[in-house]
């Protein structure tokens, strides 16, 4: 059966072409938390069928992988292999469990899309259709960093087709090192956050602390700085802090303990909502190293649509995308940071209403869905132009004089497309 559209210049390229299958490499547990590439790759599901490789884990028995699907039809690939297998070795068996799963799944016409460069180890040997880098964090300034990681990285940008930032600070740094990058900053499902300015319950787990309460959610790791919350905290022990998120990278017993510090752990994305709603600050605070050198938090503008006054340090892209804008408050000492909280919790009745109007005219700018689309017209941009067979040179002929006969329009006017 063929069926033939008209699509005007300014239409979705993808919508009578099929997409390749979407193979991502990432040093991130899906269920983790979820941030950037799951909000990316759960909208990328909705059109092509996406696989989602994490790093091995380490088990007992033959190398083996796990599969499962999401809910949003992300199909989750957790590596499992034997207890010290690494280095060259582990990449061999990397690499046949990716290649086998490929075969079970008929994947052949595919897009790679990275978040590691340490994958490059083990899918070197693959042939995709297109290559995707997308940088989401200077990882190599992070805590236990591979040291082969910058090499592998600068492979990679060799490699890559097209070329995605987290941020304007990451862009800055990496426009340099392609031809083709693109700056796509932390986007926000304003929807989901929004619940927070309802009627939504206390957690169980939070109803008991006393307020008023400042709060954060995220990974509680080398990033924060515990010093600067500790001493909040002992200054103003009629306030108290929750802490909303998983601790790594960094010894739960050197976090500072207070009556009025309280850490809750890791919550579910569709939690988070009901946690904010009843903060009356949402905080973060960004230790100044060169793991938040070029930090763009995704938080920022889930905080904003939560309705929530956000008070920071003083990050680059925090300060050139929203302070500027006089969207949230920065501070980077101690008793600035107390008196920025403070301010927030002043805020008169027309004041707020008057920070909630700029806060929703930024959100509206931008979603995860617009920031997907346009990244997936980055990516249909740099596939190689389909090979016309003579069979479809004919179809396509044929249908362009159909149409041109019924419309007047000819194979010089809006782009013609056949599919069978």
């Amino acid at each position: 059966m063929t069926r033939v559209s008209v699509m005007q210049p300014s239409g979705d390229l993808a919508t009578d072409r099929e997409l390749p299958d979407l193979l991502c490499l990432s040093h991130l547990r899906w269920d983790f938390v979820f941030q950037r590439p799951q909000h990316l790759l759960t909208r990328a599901a909705r059109g092509q069928r996406v696989f989602y490789v994490e790093e091995p884990l380490a088990g007992d028995g033959p190398p083996r992988l796990d599969v499962r699907a999401t809910p949003q039809g992300v199909h989750v690939v957790v590596p499992r292999l034997p207890h010290g297998l690494a280095g060259d070795a582990a990449d061999d068996a990397l690499r046949t469990l990716l290649d086998g799963l490929r075969l079970r799944h008929d994947v052949r016409r595919f897009v790679l899309w990275y978040y590691t460069p340490m994958a490059l180890g083990f899918t070197r040997h693959l042939r995709p259709v297109a290559t995707v880098y997308d940088v989401m964090d200077e990882l190599s300034l992070f805590k236990f960093a591979p040291p082969d990681l910058l090499e592998r990285e600068a492979e990679l940008y060799r490699r890559a087709d097209v070329v995605f930032t987290g941020g304007r600070s990451l862009y800055e740094a990496k426009r340099d090192r392609h031809a083709n990058v693109h700056c796509f900053p932390s986007s926000v499902d304003a929807a989901h956050f929004a619940a927070a300015r309802g009627g939504v319950a206390d957690p169980a787990d939070q109803a008991g602390i006393p307020g008023p309460r400042i709060g954060f959610f995220g990974v509680i790791d080398e990033r924060m700085d515990v010093e600067l919350v500790a001493r909040v905290a002992d200054a103003r022990p009629d306030w108290h802090f929750v802490l909303v998120g998983p601790v790594v990278k960094i010894d739960p017993a050197d976090l500072p303990r207070r009556d009025n510090l309280h850490y809750l752990g890791g919550r579910d994305y569709a939690a988070l909502p009901a946690y904010v709603a009843h903060w009356d600050v949402a905080m973060m605070p960004w230790a100044h190293n060169d793991a938040t050198r070029f930090i763009s938090p995704t938080k920022t503008p889930e905080y904003l649509a939560a309705g929530r006054p956000v008070v920071s340090t003083g990050v680059a892209d925090v300060v050139r995308t929203y302070a500027d804008e006089a969207l949230v408050r920065i501070a980077d000492t101690a008793a600035d940071f107390e008196a920025a909280i403070a301010a927030a919790l002043a805020e008169g009745p027309a004041e707020r209403a008057a920070w909630l109007a700029r806060a929703d005219r930024f959100l509206a700018r931008d979603s995860w869905d617009r920031t997907w689309a346009r990244m997936r017209a980055e990516i249909l941009a740099a596939l190689p132009a389909p090979v016309e067979t003579p069979r479809a040179a004919r179809v396509a002929a044929t249908a362009a004089g159909a149409v041109g006969a019924a419309s007047g329009v000819t194979a010089f006017g809006p782009a013609l497309e056949a599919v069978e």
